[in-house]
């Protein structure tokens, strides 16, 4: 039987459970034939065989990352884009301007990305400075964590809310010394103005073929996607994935944004759970949001913040609610996760965890846990007594760690995503990039793993770095665990799927500080060639 496919002469990190580096792989069909030496995988290069010549650099399997926004990232590249390169509120003006000029009359200007600590003002915008640029278009400008936008006047008016409306729970209303609202609207309240603001099916699609080729360019094969539209999004996501309109496979996590009762009535009630699908669309786990965001800072946290002495971050739930609503989704069969940054929230979803295995025991559960921020020791004994699967964010360090630094103190950003304590209490963690957060790139989330180190060059708990091999486990075999599919997929083995990558250059022979640096020269999926870099 010969190969449909050999890569030659290549540093091949197999990811197997004894992390073998082999030199050829093999494919055929949609599967993997063989991985081993040159001599042995070329005795199934026949006359149609494409035979591709690494040249030393490194083959790896497809990343899989594990947490992000697939439809929201795509969306995001038809929005305006007031992030990169943005240092001041004229330029985010000037952004919001010119989407609003393409826009018709009327219909919702969105911008993303934003990052007040960055802004030369040192302030979040306002209504007024988006009214400065339309009041003829409702304007949402989110924020670069996610938990916290802007809108001009004409959106609160379409939001309904005033000087009289209250703060709604799990979230707040931002206002000024009168207590006029300001515009700024913080987790719940946040959440509402973003739903009201939808796409259409039609630029959800659009949004999603974008982050596809996107995702494809910097090797990632699957995703869990981690939600963002809601009931629309996982129609349109799942008519996608099955008509191979997007190729990249999809783990979709069913998330609730602050509606657990119709979560239970609508959802639960159908008796599908976790598991349903296929290779390219599968039902994930069910998801609540339990706290803010690590940057925002809005995350729930048991002691108050260094920065601010006062203020302990927002929590969306009580503990009650919790163990209700996700309870009733681990009875049912469910996988289940939350949103959990702080460790006050990280906290309630373990209890959350551990009171749905005592009240209906389950084995290989794989309850997880998305971000989990902030781990001390105490919690971190509780995630592995009871086989919690948590979800990192390592390449959060790069971005935001000088605020982590700022806002939460070097104590509790030492054990701010633990990996290296995971991976020597034998707890599986997954690595997810969180995008479009912050950057899509698994080979940037692999270099802050190893690294641990801020963009301006601080390192934060070196006792949490792990090896280059380590970190790619995290985007890989652990992002398949994650999804009970490791039969599947993660590691380079014969017979599982042929999601393949070869970078530029071999990662294990490059400097650390570089890794992210390195380009994706080819991506396949199933065995077809679904990105190759150009020269």
């Amino acid at each position: 039987m010969f190969a449909d496919t050999v890569i030659l002469n290549g540093q091949v990190i197999t990811v197997d459970a004894r992390n073998r580096i082999a030199s050829a792989v093999a494919v055929r069909g949609n599967r993997i034939l063989a991985v081993g030496g040159n001599d042995s995988v070329s005795a199934l290069v026949g006359p149609d065989t494409r035979v591709i010549d690494a040249r030393g650099r490194s083959v790896l399997p497809g990343f899989i990352d594990s947490h992000l926004h697939f439809a929201m990232y795509g969306t995001n590249q038809l929005s305006a884009d007031c992030k990169t390169g943005v240092t001041s509120l004229s330029t985010i003006q000037e952004r919001l301007r010119h989407q609003a000029e393409k826009t018709p009359k009327g219909r919702w200007v969105r911008g993303w990305g934003y990052n007040d600590a960055k802004l030369a003002e040192r302030r979040h915008p306002t209504r007024w400075d988006l009214d400065a640029v339309s009041t003829e278009h409702p304007i949402l400008l989110v924020r670069t964590c996610g938990h916290i936008s802007v809108c001009n006047s004409r959106a609160l008016e379409l939001l309904g809310i005033s000087e009289n409306t209250p703060d709604p729970e799990g979230g707040e209303i931002g206002r000024d010394a009168r207590g006029t609202p300001n515009g700024l609207l913080k987790e719940s309240a946040h959440m509402a103005a973003f739903q009201r603001a939808m796409f259409t099916e039609a630029e959800l699609l659009e949004g999603l073929r974008i982050a596809d080729r996107h995702f494809h360019q910097a090797g990632i094969t699957s995703v869990h996607d981690a939600g963002g539209y809601g009931p629309l999004q996982m129609r349109v996501m799942q008519q996608a994935a099955q008509s191979r309109a997007i190729k990249t496979r999809v783990y979709a996590i069913w998330c609730s944004l602050n509606e657990s009762d119709r979560f239970v009535s609508d959802v639960l009630k159908t008796g599908i759970c976790t598991g349903l699908g296929d290779a390219y669309f599968r039902i994930g786990p069910a998801k609540l949001f339990l706290d803010g965001s690590s940057s925002g800072p809005t995350c729930a946290t048991r002691q108050p913040y260094l920065s601010m002495p006062d203020y302990s971050g927002i929590q969306y739930y009580s503990q009650a609610e919790v163990n209700r609503v996700l309870g009733a989704a681990h009875r049912q069969g469910w996988q289940i996760t939350a949103h959990a940054i702080g460790d006050r929230a990280v906290e309630m979803m373990i209890n959350c965890i551990e009171q749905a295995l005592a009240e209906y025991p389950r084995t290989n559960h794989r309850h997880r846990i998305e971000h989990a921020g902030m781990v001390p020791p105490d919690l971190l004994c509780r995630i592995k007594k009871l086989g919690i699967v948590p979800i990192p964010n390592p390449a959060f360090f790069y971005e935001f760690g000088d605020g982590y630094l700022r806002n939460y103190g070097e104590e509790r950003v030492s054990y701010m995503f633990p990996v290296a304590s995971y991976l020597r209490e034998g707890i599986v963690a997954a690595g997810g990039s969180d995008a479009p957060i912050t950057t899509h790139n698994p080979l940037r989330g692999i270099q802050t793993a190893v690294t641990r180190q801020t963009e301006s060059g601080r390192s934060t708990g070196e006792a949490e770095r792990i090896s280059v091999l380590d970190a790619i486990r995290l985007f890989t075999y652990n992002g398949a665990y994650a999804s009970f599919e490791e039969h599947l997929k993660g590691s380079l083995e014969p017979g599982k799927l042929a999601d393949i990558v070869v970078l530029n250059a071999p990662i294990l022979d490059v400097d650390p500080q570089m890794i992210a640096t390195l380009q994706v020269d080819l991506t396949m999926i199933d065995g077809e060639v679904v990105y190759a870099r150009s020269e």
